[in-house]
């Protein structure tokens, strides 16, 4: 059965699929609940739903702004149900969003950035520019910069180290981008960015990257 996927104000989200969307993550972390996304409501400006039939397999909170000029996609929330299709459920979500992001910033790259909760997220960031953090790779002093201005664009200005890119956490509720499956795969070396990361206490990885304007165009991020 194929995905379909719709996007739609924040505002429109009734309290019926608050609960819906509350379910996908109910058994396990980060246990989003209705009080909790009713909240994410307020904050957030579109919501992209993919559903398969008549069950919801996965959603995002996300906004499309600019900080300091530049053309961004921040995720503030999102999680995928974790079937054996949850990587086919996030193209489809990613896809959505990208196109949005095109109409948003015609002829434009546009930063694209949320919080990790694990290694499996960075699958979110597939066909991306310069993504940070990565294997290898020291951040230059901009890209440490872009931490910082994320962290504060999330609430959390003064609690990210801008060489790990780890956002510690308060014990309270944190939103991120919450993703994994039975069948999804992720480069090894990914997951000592998430070494000491107590996500039970809210601490996530402030991670970004580009979506060039070409790859917007031709519809290709998203679909791999």
């Amino acid at each position: 059965m194929s995905i379909e996927v719709e996007t739609k104000d924040c505002t429109a989200l009734n309290d019926t699929e608050l609960a819906e969307m509350a379910d996908l993550c109910a058994e396990r972390s980060p246990r989003y609940d209705v009080g909790f996304l009713s909240k994410q409501r307020e904050e957030w400006v579109l919501v992209t739903r993919a559903r398969e039939g008549a069950k919801l397999r996965g959603y995002s909170f996300s906004t499309l702004e600019r900080i300091g000029g530049t053309p961004s996609l921040l995720i503030g929330l999102g999680t995928v149900d974790r079937t054996a299709r949850a990587d086919t459920v996030l193209r489809a979500l990613m896809a959505d969003t990208y196109r949005r992001a095109l109409l948003a910033f015609p002829d434009e790259d546009v930063l694209v950035g949320t919080r990790l909760l694990c290694a499996e997220g960075f699958r979110a960031f597939t066909g991306l520019s310069d993504v940070v953090p990565g294997p290898g790779r020291k951040a230059t002093g901009e890209e440490r910069a872009w931490g910082r201005r994320l962290a504060k664009r999330f609430g959390a200005e003064h609690r990210i180290d801008d060489r790990t890119f780890v956002l510690g956490g308060d014990g309270s509720d944190c939103g991120g981008f919450d993703f994994g499956g039975p069948k999804v795969k992720v480069d090894d070396g990914l997951h000592i960015f998430f070494e000491g990361v107590d996500v039970e206490n809210g601490d996530r990885l402030v991670a970004f990257g580009w979506a060039m304007a070409e790859d917007l165009a031709s519809g290709k991020l998203g679909g791999h």
